[in-house]
């Protein structure tokens, strides 16, 4: 976002302060304080203002007089997740990123945002979407639609409103719908398609992207419809020094019968109607980029392919736990209920 409207000297007066505030009555009430270098040395609310008149201060007097010195930023090119989470914990909504040079190059507004998460988002779309046929003779399946927009309209925004810039989507049947949708910007973003030549599966086309922006890639169906928390799937992957997070969401199994405990033709134990506990993979993967060295050039790779490698290579998969919404959009019967699911919403 522009950082203009927001900067002011030091030496301009409380007067023109509130001015500046007052023209920014739609956005965060905070300036940020440059001196004549331009290098930021506080922080300005109508608050600071406030305490500085009750103490004495005068609408000519300059606004380093009134701002607060001790402020919170980032510095460029160290986008730390958890430190944003921590600053809007503490209600602390518009945060300043600064150069080495302390001078002001963007602002965070965690208020709009959720977070500004360092990673790449690919969202597989090639599928054909046989099980939802005669819906997807000629929309492919993640154009249909839920609620007031696409099923893979979703997926972006929320991947958008957790800060996340470079979103690519693999596209393969009927490719150029999807290639069309894509065509303009989405909030100042520009998605990129990436079309399969073949079906390549689930990690397969990750080869085609030759350019990653971040050290981390986040891989998802773009045919889910979720309300998963990415930051904190994020923070629990970093935290777990991982090389592949799987979302997981639980599957439970009940038996209406009682469960025969056996040693041979012996019974040991019964258990009555038991209910089996599982976790069922989400699709949704959160990888470290060495990992995408594993995946095979030109071949079809699902990501059960990929966990299964690196299981066998001994590096660290985790699973994440999904809490909260989540449906596999693949059935008539499973579009339905997203469809009611966000009528509801």
């Amino acid at each position: 976002m522009s950082v203009v409207k927001y900067i002011i000297n030091k030496k301009a007066t409380i007067r023109e302060a509130l001015v500046a505030l007052d023209g920014n009555t739609h956005d965060w009430q905070t300036l940020f304080v440059v001196d004549e270098g331009k290098k930021m040395v506080g922080t300005l609310t109508d608050g600071d203002i406030r305490r500085g008149l009750i103490r004495g201060l005068e609408l000519s007097d300059p606004v380093e007089m009134a701002m607060h010195s001790n402020f919170k930023f980032v510095r460029e090119g160290q986008n730390d997740a958890l430190q944003l989470k921590s600053f809007r914990e503490e209600q602390i909504f518009f945060i300043p990123v600064l150069d080495a040079d302390n001078h002001v190059v963007k602002v965070y507004n965690l208020i709009k945002y959720h977070n500004f998460l360092p990673v790449d988002a690919v969202l597989m779309a090639g599928g054909k979407g046989e099980r939802l046929r005669p819906l997807t003779d000629k929309t492919p399946k993640p154009l249909l639609p839920v609620g007031d927009k696409a099923i893979i309209d979703h997926n972006v925004d929320r991947l958008i409103s957790y800060g996340v810039k470079n979103i690519s989507v693999t596209v393969n049947y009927l490719a150029e719908q999807i290639e069309v949708h894509f065509k303009e910007p989405r909030q100042d973003i520009q998605i990129q398609c990436v079309r399969e030549s073949s079906f390549l599966g689930t990690m397969g086309a990750l080869h085609l992207l030759h350019v990653f922006h971040n050290e981390v890639v986040l891989v998802m169906n773009s045919d889910l419809y979720t309300d998963i928390d990415f930051e904190d799937m994020y923070l629990h992957f970093m935290e777990n020094e991982a090389e592949m997070s799987v979302a997981a969401v639980p599957y439970n199994v009940s038996v209406p019968y009682g469960i025969l405990d056996l040693d041979g033709r012996d019974i040991i134990g019964l258990r009555e109607k038991p209910v089996y506990n599982y976790y069922a993979n989400a699709g949704i993967y959160l990888l470290k980029r060495p990992v995408l060295e594993e995946i095979p050039v030109g071949e079809f790779f699902n990501a059960t392919d990929l966990i299964e490698k690196l299981i066998y290579k001994q590096k660290r998969v985790i699973r994440y736990p999904l809490k909260g919404t989540w449906i596999d959009i693949g059935t008539i019967s499973e579009y339905q209920k997203a469809q009611d699911l966000a009528g509801r919403l």
